[in-house]
């Protein structure tokens, strides 16, 4: 897998980042992690592998692909 770097909207390389998996065209999301219990629990269809990150909606507006 080839990362290639989208954008961020960190002071001094903190996360939130996000990077696009050159071959396919998905998207990774790097962010604080989501660990409150309360807020898990809305969550739906947890699988055991999967992780939740919390990213502003600036990142997403600014960097985000359009397609």
């Amino acid at each position: 897998m080839t990362l290639r770097f989208l954008g961020t909207t960190s002071d001094g390389g903190d996360c939130p980042t996000l990077y696009e998996v050159v071959e396919t065209g998905d998207i990774v999301v790097q962010g604080d992690k989501l660990t409150d219990p309360e807020h898990l629990d809305q969550l739906r269809d947890v699988k055991d592998s999967e992780t939740f990150v919390v990213i502003p909606r600036d990142l997403l507006t600014r960097f985000a692909p359009k397609e």
